[in-house]
């Protein structure tokens, strides 16, 4: 029996080549939207500039692993969608991307922007009041005797002077108007408020306050046992002020908008627009702790 072509002319069913596979990506790797995903858009972008994962992270203070699980499309070491949204926003700045396209996809693949969490109890200092002036009672009587002396001794002057009782008191009359009320003690004057709230505040404690200058910053704010004060966004204009026992962490998003307050005193640190910074004070003058 000849081993050949079958009869139609086609070879047999065993010897035909098998189809190509499909060079499409799986599903869960290909780009949403057709854009590729951020991890591989940050990597991309970095390795086309010349940087290593560690020049990216000295540049932007956020860590080496950070960095690295940011490029892997792994955000559970951000802490959060706030913090996520920061470091994809700084990431993208060092590496020439745009942030604002990138935070924007962020957004769509993960719920959206997240919702401000309202800021715990604030700590106001007491404006202090000016001191009431207490009313000098004694002048007044002074002066009220002097008065119904003089109108005593005005009416007897209008009549006849022939008695010496009335003469007498006639007489008496000048000494007692010309006498001169004794003069109250000035009183101290009151204090003046206080500008701002924040210069009184109290020795024993740390008071933080943090105010949006230049622009919006996502902020957080923890006391000493880690209780959450505030998380969310600072639009410029807007004032917080944290107070604490002991400590106050701070995570400032876009710490170059910020300007801070610790204790009654003006931080002059310099920091860099779209720059995040995670800061700690204690009691004292400000120190980053």
């Amino acid at each position: 029996m000849s081993i050949g072509n079958a009869p139609d002319g086609n070879p047999p069913a065993d010897d035909r080549p098998s189809p190509p596979e499909s060079l499409e990506p799986p599903e869960d790797e290909r780009p949403q939207g057709g854009r590729p995903p951020i991890g591989r858009a940050l990597r991309e972008a970095r390795l086309a500039a010349g940087l290593t994962v560690e020049q990216v992270s000295d540049s932007t203070r956020v860590r080496v692993p950070i960095v690295q699980a940011i490029e892997e499309d792994d955000f559970s070491r951000c802490g959060g969608d706030v913090y996520a949204r920061g470091h994809v926003r700084t990431l993208a700045r060092a590496v020439g991307l745009d942030p604002a396209a990138l935070v924007e996809q962020y957004d769509a693949e993960h719920g959206g922007r997240p919702a401000p969490t309202p800021a715990a109890p604030m700590f106001e200092a007491e404006r202090i009041r000016p001191e009431r002036r207490r009313p000098n009672w004694t002048a007044a009587m002074v002066a009220a005797i002097v008065a119904v002396v003089g109108f005593a001794g005005f009416t007897l002057f209008g009549q006849d002077g022939t008695d010496s009782g009335s003469e007498k008191t006639v007489a008496d009359a000048p000494a007692a108007t010309g006498s001169r009320a004794p003069k109250a003690a000035p009183s101290k004057p009151a204090p003046a408020p206080s500008e701002s709230a924040i210069a009184a505040v109290p020795q024993d404690k740390v008071t933080v306050k943090l105010t949006a200058t230049r622009d919006k910053s996502w902020i957080s704010a923890k006391a000493h046992d880690g209780k959450l004060l505030f998380d969310g966004l600072l639009r410029k204009g807007d004032s917080k002020t944290f107070q604490d026992d002991e400590r106050i962490d701070l995570i400032l998003g876009n710490a170059g908008a910020i300007e801070l307050f610790v204790n009654g005193k003006k931080v002059e640190d310099e920091f860099s627009p779209g720059q995040v910074e995670r800061l700690t004070y204690t009691k004292g003058d400000p120190q980053v702790g």
